[in-house]
């Protein structure tokens, strides 16, 4: 009997061809947001890089902000000195 006696169901093929398709879009889309989410992070990466420095910033200006106040109460110490040095002159 040859081939032509045997009856070839399709439809499990169709079936399989139809669900690798969906699984390609899907690896698809996933590929895409895989690449959109690196790129977010990259991006937060700088913000953050951005943001540390801004603060290494502020760090160093509040610190000099303190110098700046110790140095102020030091010489305003030495005026008030010097102003009472002079009342004792009684000049």
């Amino acid at each position: 009997m040859g081939r032509a006696g045997i009856a070839v169901d399709v439809e499990p093929i169709d079936r399989l061809e139809e669900k690798v398709k969906q699984l390609v879009g899907v690896i698809d889309t996933l590929r895409g947001e895989r690449a959109k989410a690196q790129d977010d992070v990259a991006r937060l990466q700088r913000e953050l890089d951005a943001a540390r420095g801004r603060l290494n910033e502020s760090a160093t200006a509040t610190a000099d902000l303190s110098t700046l106040r110790e140095e102020r109460e030091l010489i305003r110490a030495r005026v008030s000195k010097m102003i009472a040095d002079i009342d004792r002159l009684n000049l």
